[in-house]
């Protein structure tokens, strides 16, 4: 099962974060903190998997990540998941944004969250991964778009009635 979904930038900002399990806020905060120490600090040709940290579940749980030019995609997982699965489901999730926002960047993830949060919910709920088609999930995004345009459009027309 993914415990969390964290996204932060090189200088250890948190950019997204989702956890599946209930922390507080404060814990939340350590745990973030934690895993950029421990993800950063490592070298770029090394192992892309690593124990989890203490906050996070300790050596029961694994830190799956891959860094992309100034972010750090991390997946906190159970043993029960596989390591190559989960880094094939970082690299969809990078693969769609880039298709969302045509080359995806720190920006977008700061002022589209809600989008973001969408696609993840689009390929994680509760923990659980539920799609991996990076076509159907963009068919999902699209639809959404196009449902928040009628929206739009139908709150900005005149009303006829008055």
């Amino acid at each position: 099962m993914i415990k969390a979904i964290l996204i932060f930038n090189n200088h250890g900002k948190p950019r997204l974060s989702k956890f599946y399990e209930h922390y507080t806020e404060d814990t939340e905060q350590q745990i973030i903190r934690e895993t950029f120490h421990l993800v950063s600090k490592r070298d770029e040709n090394v192992c892309n998997f690593l124990e989890g940290g203490i906050l996070i579940g300790g050596s029961d749980n694994k830190l799956i990540y891959r860094h992309y030019a100034t972010l750090y995609f991390v997946f906190c997982v159970d043993s029960s998941e596989s390591e190559l699965g989960i880094l094939d489901l970082i690299q969809v999730f990078v693969e769609t944004l880039d298709k969302c926002f045509e080359n995806v960047c720190e920006l977008d993830l700061i002022f589209h969250v809600d989008k973001v949060h969408y696609i993840l919910g689009e390929m994680v709920m509760g923990g659980m991964v539920l799609e991996t088609n990076m076509n159907e999930i963009i068919t999902q995004v699209d639809a959404q778009n196009k449902l928040e345009k009628s929206e739009t459009f139908i709150f900005q027309s005149p009303r006829q009635d008055r």
